[in-house]
């Protein structure tokens, strides 16, 4: 992490690390087992200097290497990500506040239309690989500040970030 992590958290990036060479189904089980773990610290985050921006999100680097980036989003209050997929797997827990996670299906190669809203609370964990198409949007739904813990199968030196697509809402 950011600062001198605990053992148990350096372990945790070990076999993530590790799980990550190996099939998707068992890294994806490290990811998710690695977020459940994650999220459960208490103070997980509070010696790391987080980066807030008013009426938006940022993403704060925790851990990178070639295979997998670690992040926690902050999320102001009615902050929201565009419409996207991701080019890589996507896995992500919920550390504070709630998040609205709208789901979608494609329309045609732009355009989308949203088949699900779903809030997620504290301790919230989901995983996917880019085999969607995944389509989704999180949202701050909350009145307060919110943070997420996300875990990339990507080099964050290689990308820029996990989106590949971004889509527009269909017309209705």
């Amino acid at each position: 992490m950011a600062t001198q992590p605990q053992r148990t958290e350096m372990d945790l990036l070990a076999q993530l690390n590790s799980a990550s060479r190996g099939p998707a189904s068992q890294y994806l089980t490290t990811a998710r087992e690695a977020l459940v773990c994650l999220i459960a610290i208490p103070g997980l985050l509070d010696k790391v200097e987080l980066k807030r921006v008013p009426g938006g999100l940022s993403r704060n680097l925790l851990f990178g290497d070639d295979k997998v980036s670690v992040w926690a989003i902050v999320w102001s209050e009615c902050a929201r990500t565009p419409i996207h997929d991701h080019h890589c797997s996507c896995c992500f827990g919920v550390l504070s506040g709630f998040i609205t996670e709208l789901c979608f299906k494609r329309v045609d190669e732009e355009c989308v239309a949203i088949v699900e809203e779903v809030t997620r609370a504290p301790g919230f964990v989901d995983c996917m690989l880019p085999s969607g198409p995944n389509i989704h949007q999180m949202v701050n739904s909350g009145e307060t500040e919110a943070i997420s813990l996300h875990i990339y199968g990507y080099d964050h030196n290689a990308h820029a970030s996990s989106i590949k697509r971004v889509y527009q809402l269909a017309a209705l």
